[in-house]
């Protein structure tokens, strides 16, 4: 299926795939450097078309088809993409389901999009991560290399070391979550792998403890990755979205 282009403010084109269906539009955001033919978004939508349901996949600027340079872009400027393609792309209540850094965007949503937001899930959120993963282990070398390049470059699990740059480290300071209240009035599943080795069970924790809502819950699946994508895990997710809308009393 041949990806569509929203043409943003900015100047930005974001490649999306959009059903049409019943709403609350399900949306799913995904992770850093990650793009929307992943094995989640594409089951998802497979999942929502048997549901009947509205569904949005998109990518972020610098990722998959859409424009612009991985290494040119931040955590605020994905953000603006997302928010963009949302209120742009789909109408009414919505389930947001964010994928790592997708966790934190899609939190970042429940505040920017509040009133059209009626439930929340996510699969190894990695909220402020630029702070407290990369700032964090960052070596002095790392940052004076950081302050005088404005990048620099960390070995990763795939073909190509990761650059993360000042710009990315800097906006995510502004975007952080973790630091100021965080309401989630609506139902939310959090739901995170013992063996992932990106986001830790910790992480999950904190993110649950600070959270604020009365119908929240954190569900650790024994032995799955950060990827989260084998067939029980993505019953799981469904299984999630189906609860949180049943609960959403829309």
């Amino acid at each position: 299926m041949t990806a569509r282009y929203l043409e943003t403010s900015t100047g930005r084109r974001i490649a999306y795939h959009l059903t049409q269906g019943a709403t609350p539009a399900v949306v799913f955001l995904g992770g850093f450097k990650s793009d929307m033919e992943g094995t989640k978004a594409v089951w998802l939508e497979a999942w929502a078309k048997a549901q009947g349901r509205a569904f949005l996949r998109f990518d972020y600027s610098g990722h998959g088809q859409s424009s612009e340079a991985f290494v040119d872009g931040c955590i605020g400027d994905w953000a603006a993409d997302a928010q963009e393609a949302i209120e742009t792309l789909t109408d009414g209540p919505l389930v947001l389901v964010g994928s790592s850094m997708g966790g934190w965007i899609s939190l970042l949503m429940t505040q920017r999009i509040a009133a059209r937001v009626c439930g929340l899930v996510t699969i190894a959120a990695a909220p402020d991560f630029t702070e407290d993963g990369f700032w964090a282990s960052f070596t002095e070398a790392q940052k004076a290399t950081l302050e005088a390049d404005g990048q620099v470059a960390l070995p990763s699990d795939y073909d190509e070391p990761y650059i993360i740059t000042q710009r990315l480290i800097e906006d995510g300071r502004k975007q952080l979550v973790l630091r100021r209240p965080l309401p989630l009035p609506f139902p939310v599943r959090f739901l995170q792998g013992t063996a992932d080795t990106s986001v830790s069970v910790d992480t999950a924790i904190r993110l649950l403890n600070h959270a604020e809502g009365a119908d929240m819950r954190l569900t650790l699946v024994d032995g799955a990755n950060h990827s989260f994508s084998d067939a029980d895990c993505l019953e799981l997710v469904g299984t999630s979205i189906l609860e949180v809308l049943a609960r959403a009393n829309l």
